[in-house]
């Protein structure tokens, strides 16, 4: 087991299926303690925390509804309280704001109600978790969001995640030059086609000709190739990186 984050602590959201719990695992695996949230999954969060422990690995389980600005803010205080419990540090080293939800459903039909619901998880989550956690990320801390490449770039059917994912964007560039005044790097990466729940298109012979079709390397994207940027992201060999948004998408769309 390498130890490029040993000592170091860390919460990632969503951390109970596909890129998430790839990324708390993989952030364990480099010797953080990682406190891994989950929304409803609690079953599926144990099992992650399981293979954790098993690999020698540290880490913590916490829930919240994202979709809940209290519920947000009461995550960040638990958080803080696991912390120092379980490692007597009062700082947490690295936040990734992975959560998100994506509604297929075209311009026309997108509900009033799904385009409230995705940016309160997708945008005011992330953005209100970083600001009641920013006093305790120290100097040399790491923020990583978890974009998309359809901020950029037009796939159909996803205009309210899309645009939600632009939000995200703006708020790396934003924060990353904010907080950069406390040492403190922001950076964002930005998948494509991974085959996760949220994207079990990719499941089928059609699904994944359709990815390869708009890709330069042709074979499905998994969690563990966004799980590895992050950790890259989070751990000293990205200490020069901030306002930095990395294209993940295994050239989507050159």
């Amino acid at each position: 087991m390498t130890q490029k984050l040993n000592g170091k602590t860390a919460l990632v959201t969503g951390a109970s299926r596909g890129i998430g719990a790839e990324a708390a695992k993989r952030l364990a695996q480099d010797g953080a303690f990682v406190v891994l949230h989950y929304g409803k999954n609690a079953a599926a969060a144990e099992t992650v925390l399981a293979e954790i422990r098993q690999a020698g690995g540290e880490g913590a389980l916490v829930q919240a509804d994202l979709a809940q600005a209290d519920e947000v803010i009461k995550l960040a205080a638990q958080t803080k309280e696991i912390l120092h419990a379980a490692t007597g540090k009062t700082t947490l080293d690295i936040l990734v704001n992975n959560a998100g939800i994506a509604h297929f459903s075209g311009f026309a039909e997108t509900a009033v109600a799904t385009l409230t619901e995705t940016f309160a998880v997708n945008v005011v989550a992330p953005f209100l978790l970083t600001q009641n956690l920013v006093e305790v990320i120290p100097d040399g801390g790491r923020v990583v969001f978890v974009t998309s490449v359809v901020s950029k770039t037009y796939f159909a059917g996803i205009p309210a995640y899309a645009a939600s994912k632009g939000a995200v964007d703006t708020l790396i560039v934003h924060l990353a030059a904010e907080l950069g005044l406390k040492g403190i790097r922001v950076s964002g990466v930005a998948p494509g086609a991974i085959h996760t729940d949220m994207s079990a298109w990719l499941g089928s012979d059609e699904g994944k000709a359709t990815a390869n079709n708009m890709q330069a390397l042709q074979r499905t994207g998994q969690p563990e190739d966004i799980a590895n940027v992050i950790a890259f992201l989070a751990g000293p060999d990205g200490a020069w990186l901030t306002g930095t948004i990395v294209n993940a998408s295994g050239g989507t769309k050159l």
